[in-house]
């Protein structure tokens, strides 16, 4: 199991597998219990671990600093029924948490999250970005592109615009004529027979 697969899903407690998406939701097996189920989007929200990012008093970090520093820490979690114990925690683990933004139920989230990851034996890491290989000379050959489009607009501004003539406006004109000249070609109705 990759850490790239989890997620947490809305109104669920704990970290899912996603197994499978479809258009109107996702299978997922719960890491507690290793059922599986289907989630519906249309009650759930899905979230991947690897997008999830906590506020600081700097700039946001991922969720898997904050693991790795209570990796770091090895000492054992708090008790997640006591507030005060977990933000102590928390300001001893990662001081650079912002506790006006992070609420202490996301804290008891964060606690339960990385003893579930543990429990499972799920390295925590980051999936690395696939990055397309272009060769060196493709690259090369766009940047020369770029500036012969650029010559060939000016080329074209620079050239006097013609001024339109008769000729190209009588198109416009024939077609008026022609609308006309239909209306005077259908039958004209005939008024209705007056009733005796």
């Amino acid at each position: 199991m990759e850490y790239s697969k989890l997620v947490a899903v809305t109104g669920l407690p704990g970290l899912y597998e996603l197994i499978n998406s479809k258009n109107d939701g996702a299978i997922v097996r719960s890491l507690d219990d290793n059922s599986t189920k289907f989630a519906s989007s249309r009650i759930h929200n899905f979230s991947h671990l690897e997008s999830i990012e906590v506020f600081t008093t700097g700039d946001n970090v991922n969720l898997v600093e904050v693991f790795y520093a209570m990796e770091k820490a090895d000492g054992s979690l708090p008790d997640t029924r006591d507030n005060s114990t977990i933000k102590k925690y928390f300001e001893k683990v990662f001081p650079d948490l912002d506790f006006e933004r992070v609420y202490p139920s996301d804290l008891k989230k964060m606690v339960k999250w990385y003893e579930s990851l543990k429990k499972n034996n799920i390295e925590i890491k980051l999936s690395e970005p696939v990055e397309e290989e272009q060769p060196e000379e493709a690259i090369e050959e766009e940047a020369e592109e770029k500036p012969a489009k650029k010559e060939s607009r000016k080329k074209e501004e620079d050239k006097p615009k013609k001024k339109e003539t008769k000729a190209e406006a009588k198109p416009a004109k024939k077609t008026a004529k022609k609308k006309e000249e239909d209306k005077e070609d259908k039958p004209k109705k005939k008024p209705a027979a007056k009733k005796k």
